[in-house]
């Protein structure tokens, strides 16, 4: 027992040393940006409006980027049914994402980069008709777009972001979410 307590943590210490060694920069930030969810079913309904968020992670060695994001929207829209007229609707969503970007340099200030992230979404939809609608559900998808290096501690990106959602109700489905944001990081 004693000697797998020590080699574990001989093995620990030995993978911990390189990534303690690299060169790690904290950050933190928000943006806001435009927001559309695309949804099948019998209705026709696509929820867009303007999308806010708020996120922090780390830059390792200035070409990994993960980072932990809180999105929120909501919009108030119409949906048609066949044979009836538009039935008012709201839609809010919640969005938890962890992230990975790949940064490449492509100037002396300025990233272009690639990733993935996946998490989870709490969608509500309310309508006159059906009632209310939520559920949490597991969201996965990728986002590309650049990062320019304001200052030392500043930096902006321009994202385009995909998200795969599982969110079903009744006959309605909310297939994806598409966004581009614009958002400003501090780093630490």
């Amino acid at each position: 027992m004693k000697k797998s307590i020590l080699s574990t943590l001989v093995l620990a210490g030995i993978v911990s040393a390189p990534a303690m060694a690299t060169n790690v920069e904290t950050f933190m930030g928000g943006g806001v940006g435009y927001q559309l969810d695309n949804f099948k079913g019998s209705h026709k309904m696509h929820s867009e409006d303007a999308s806010y968020q708020i996120r922090g992670g780390i830059i390792v060695d200035d070409t990994h980027r993960l980072m932990a994001t809180y999105g929120y929207k909501k919009d108030k829209f119409n949906f048609y049914e066949a044979g009836a007229d538009g039935v008012k609707a709201k839609h809010k969503q919640d969005l938890y994402l962890a992230s990975y970007d790949y940064l490449v340099p492509v100037g002396a200030n300025v990233n272009l980069f690639a990733g993935a992230s996946m998490g989870a979404a709490h969608n509500k939809v309310t309508h006159q008709e059906g009632g209310k609608k939520s559920s949490t559900d597991f969201v996965w998808g990728g986002q590309l777009g650049a990062m320019v290096q304001l200052t030392d501690n500043i930096s902006t990106d321009l994202t385009y972001r995909y998200l795969n959602q599982n969110y079903k109700a009744a006959d309605t489905r909310l297939k994806g979410t598409e966004q581009i944001m614009w958002t400003l990081d501090y780093k630490f």
